[in-house]
């Protein structure tokens, strides 16, 4: 079992910033690909970008790609998404996941964090 906590969301206007960060517990493994997600009110979860613990290897949604850089702390067992020039359309709810397999489809992620809302007021 992987416990994921995401923390860092709030309300920002248009063009700022924030930092979200998920701590992960439990039987972390080496080998997991950490992604974060979004969703928002009457849209299906999508793909925000990944990264892999082992290799560091990072992978981008394109309406994201220049404007958030996801990372990782091996030591501290936390992954974070740095997010700059913020527009209202990345207000949603994002969740932190954990998965065996190289992907961006939610359904193959097999640990989900409780999700932090983000809000960017125009």
């Amino acid at each position: 079992q992987v416990q994921l906590v995401e923390s860092g969301g709030g309300t920002v206007q248009a063009g700022g910033s924030l930092r979200l960060s998920c701590a992960a517990s439990g039987h972390t493994e080496s080998w997991y690909k950490m992604g974060w997600f979004r969703q928002a009110p009457g849209k299906e979860r999508e793909f925000v970008a990944r990264i892999s613990w082992s290799s560091g290897l990072r992978y981008y949604a394109d309406s994201v790609k220049g404007r958030f850089t996801i990372s990782r702390d091996n030591a501290k067992n936390t992954v974070n998404l740095q997010m700059n020039s913020l527009k209202s359309e990345d207000t949603a709810v994002y969740y932190c996941a954990a998965s065996a397999r190289l992907t961006i489809r939610p359904d193959e992620y097999d640990y989900w964090g409780q999700g932090t809302q983000v809000t960017v007021s125009s």
